[in-house]
């Protein structure tokens, strides 16, 4: 029989989260978007670790009125809670193929700029380290950058054979941005030179998601075809050094946790069930069935993974050791 892990804790909301993002500054990871039905809601989580009575506590700050359904969500990685007054900016991909950069001081000051130029879903959205770029990738398939320098002009647009699924900056160089698409390639391109410097492909396709381990800059995993693709860059040929099956009727969201390569949580069917695994373990650290899913984010700091099941936000603490 089955053993399913329950989460840590459940955050329950008014209306239907299409998707959220816990924020991977430094300078503000209790800071959590959510968007529902017309609006983005900006608030902060506290975990057991940070509250005098050991318990979780939700707070919302500030509610904007966003005019379509998002479907993404990327905090910039200068957005900070410790300066006065408060510097958060994020972006947010529509349904209406716009996007739209927002900033606030969560008191009095909102401004919003809207990004055009896709032509169809825009799937995922990512800023470099340095803020100087944010990258969009599109169901048009292609992969567009944008100059923070240039007012967001749309600078770049790297034409692609099928679906852009996922974007990452390279962790430490702001000039290397991975592509993943649809049909199981994944890309890596210096912005630069606008060229393409690697590319590998995935066993099984579709591939619906991809991300870059933080803290080891040669790994890049991917969800595709139901299995756990596993690349390090550091290695020729550049084949899968791990491939594992996870979801067998296929995988919608993966992240690898920002404090370890080798954990690497993802949701899929069936029955949208999510699972944390090790690299090296088949049996997973975590399983749990979920209704839906609108996203998955993990905590930058401490051992928490989030996941959004219709109005419902599910915490679970991932012990490794």
């Amino acid at each position: 029989m089955r053993s399913f892990t329950a989460p840590k804790h459940v955050f329950n909301f008014l209306e239907q989260i299409t998707c959220f993002e816990m924020c991977s500054s430094q300078f503000a990871t209790s800071l959590l978007c959510i968007a529902a039905h017309e609006k983005l809601i900006l608030g902060f989580v506290r975990f057991p670790e940070e509250t005098e009575s050991e318990s979780f506590f939700w707070e919302k700050v500030k509610d904007i009125y966003h005019e379509t359904r998002c479907h993404a969500l990327c905090f910039t990685p200068d957005t900070s809670l410790m300066i006065i007054p408060k510097n958060v900016t994020f972006c947010a991909a529509g349904s209406d193929f716009l996007l739209r950069i927002f900033r606030t001081d969560l008191q009095n000051s909102d401004t919003v700029q809207t990004l055009k130029g896709h032509t169809n879903y825009v799937n995922e959205i990512s800023w470099s380290n340095e803020c100087e770029f944010l990258a969009s990738v599109s169901d048009d398939n292609s992969c567009k950058i944008w100059c923070s320098e240039s007012n967001y002009d749309n600078i770049i647009t790297f034409c692609l054979s099928s679906a852009g699924m996922s974007v990452k900056w390279h962790p430490d160089d702001p000039n290397k941005v991975m592509v993943a698409e649809k049909k199981g390639v994944i890309h890596m391109y210096n912005v630069r030179s606008q060229q393409s410097v690697i590319s590998v492909e995935c066993p099984k396709i579709p591939l619906l998601t991809a991300d870059w381990a933080l803290n080891n800059y040669h790994i890049i995993t991917a969800l595709s075809g139901g299995e756990i693709v596993t690349f390090d860059m550091s290695r020729r040929p550049w084949s899968p050094t791990n491939v594992k099956p996870v979801h067998e009727d296929g995988g919608r969201c993966l992240r690898i946790s920002p404090s370890s390569e080798n954990v690497t949580a993802s949701i899929g069917r069936p029955d949208i069930t999510l699972k944390i695994f090790t690299a090296n373990s088949t049996v997973p650290l975590i399983e749990a069935p979920l209704k839906s899913c609108a996203g998955l984010s993990w905590h930058q700091r401490l051992p928490y993974v989030a996941a959004a099941c219709d109005r419902k936000l599910c915490f679970w603490k991932v012990q490794t050791k």
